[in-house]
């Protein structure tokens, strides 16, 4: 993982990098984070030094439902702690455990209409801390998704300066190695491509559309820092916050495949029947800007579109 670097322009016209440090104390990044939560990480608030119980005996740093309705643990460390990743992995097991005492929370402070949409198929962790070892993210990648757990790196800087950064796991090899992928003919190369993003969407992706959403998973997934997610009524490809939410319309009056994008519409020329406004829109999915994909020439239309996500969010 290469440090982030922060550079300032000095009044001699030259760049003078910014050292980053750690908080004084814990409570401050954590307290600051919450405030923030859903704007830094997509995380809707719920509870700050949440008691597990007299069984579980554990305070859970901070709770929260993300913006696809699943919910969170944040685990907040001052420094590297190599014990971060066991804790995680404790207030996972206690949050899976503990169902009805969640929608409980959520229905206090969100509203009834928001425990409905509740994801429980997949509940994740997330650590915040100075740094991590070798060994975290070795765990953590082989944890996969039975466990999900996300480290995320901080830094302070002079001027009031926060800088979160998503750490990637360490996966170990396979046993197999595949070729370049020059030397795969092109049509089984496109082939493999639609079958991999079919078999990582948990929503049945229509026959019809299977090749313009092989293009689009290559698309949206090209910078190689962007998660598939597996949700119930749309797939949404994230980083740290969702970059894209994808969903299918396959009559054929209306054939397309549509992506929701957190972009602010006032900031995009609409063009009708390709990109439409969302604010005030109830939809499925998260997102302002809604983009309707039909075609390989829409695909191309709306790549400057999706890059710009990625490189916003």
């Amino acid at each position: 993982m290469s440090d982030l670097k922060l550079f300032r322009l000095g009044t001699d016209g030259r760049d003078v990098e910014l050292r980053g440090s750690m908080v004084a104390l814990e409570v401050e990044l954590q307290r600051r984070v919450e405030v923030g939560m859903e704007q830094m990480l997509g995380i809707r608030f719920l509870a700050s030094e949440y008691l597990t119980g007299p069984w579980h005996r554990g305070r859970v740093d901070s709770l929260g439902l993300d913006e696809n309705g699943v919910p969170v643990v944040v685990e907040f460390k001052k420094g590297s702690d190599s014990g971060v990743v066991p804790q995680a992995m404790s207030y996972l097991t206690w949050l899976k455990s503990s169902r009805h005492e969640f929608e409980a929370l959520v229905r206090e402070r969100l509203g009834e209409a928001v425990v409905e949409s509740v994801d429980w198929r997949s509940p994740r962790a997330l650590c915040v801390a100075a740094g991590y070892s070798w060994h975290d993210r070795v765990m953590v990648g082989e944890l996969g998704r039975r466990w999900p757990i996300e480290l995320v790196r901080y830094r302070v800087f002079d001027g009031g300066l926060l800088s979160l950064q998503l750490v990637e796991p360490v996966v170990a090899p396979s046993g197999t190695q595949a070729g370049p992928r020059s030397s795969v003919p092109a049509a089984a190369a496109a082939a493999a491509v639609v079958e991999e993003a079919v078999l990582r969407a948990p929503v049945e992706v229509p026959e019809c559309l299977r090749a313009l959403y092989g293009e689009l998973d290559e698309v949206l997934t090209a910078s190689g820092e962007v998660e598939t997610v597996v949700l119930k009524h749309y797939i949404a490809y994230r980083r740290m916050r969702n970059v894209a939410s994808v969903l299918f319309r396959p009559s054929a009056a209306h054939r397309s495949v549509l992506v929701y994008l957190p972009l602010d519409p006032d900031t995009v020329k609409l063009v009708e029947g390709f990109t439409r406004d969302m604010r005030g829109v109830g939809h499925l999915g998260t997102g302002d800007l809604e983009v309707r994909i039909a075609s390989p020439a829409g695909l191309a239309k709306a790549v400057p579109l999706i890059e710009r996500a990625v490189q916003e969010v």
